[in-house]
């Protein structure tokens, strides 16, 4: 795996600061900006890194980061604790990050990133997760990534135009409290 020298210095332009551990670019925007990487799971100084897929593109990071504010991580975790079948997705989405992650590198853990299995903990992780594998990898990535597309008009741009929708998905954002985390209008 490798990756170039001009798409590291485009994410050390996104983080600000010199990106660590980066295996390749797991996803790049449909404007041809990188989106995710993927990283090392243990960085050149022996740390460890479990967080296989990292979102680096401003505009994904400061949507996931106004869709945590409107309270999407707590509405997906009820959810989970209710729905046998989404929670089996994300067993199943978990376990697949670890296989992926551990034939890279074993870290001798079963912590894979943003909460899973048991609970939605962050969305930058899960946005970059779902962004990375594609739409129906793991369906609470899927959705996210949909309610970012549609809530900062990112279609196209950052996020693919042929991304499901909140519409296909059955999520209406009128339902969640944007009030404090608007997106900037265009």
């Amino acid at each position: 795996m490798s990756v170039s020298a001009s798409d590291l210095q485009a994410v050390e332009q996104q983080l600000g600061r010199t990106p660590r551990g980066v295996l390749e670019i797991a996803y790049r925007c449909p404007d041809g900006a990188p989106g995710v990487v993927k990283t090392a799971p243990r960085l050149e100084d022996g740390t460890p890194f479990p967080t296989l897929f990292y979102l680096t593109d401003p505009r994904l990071t400061a949507e996931a980061s106004r869709l945590e504010v409107a309270q999407v991580m707590k509405w997906m975790t009820k959810r989970l604790a209710e729905d046998e079948e989404l929670a089996e997705d994300y067993r199943q989405a978990h376990e697949a990050y670890l296989a992926e992650r551990n034939a890279i590198e074993d870290l001798g853990t079963d912590f894979s990133g943003g909460g899973m299995p048991e609970r939605v903990k962050c969305l930058h992780v899960l946005m970059a997760y779902a962004l990375a594998k594609g739409p129906g990898h793991v369906r609470l990535g899927t959705e996210a990534v949909a309610m970012a597309a549609e809530h900062a008009d990112l279609r196209g741009t950052a996020i693919a135009q042929d991304w499901p929708t909140c519409a296909d998905l059955g999520i209406d954002l009128e339902g969640f409290d944007f009030s404090h985390a608007e997106a900037p209008k265009a």
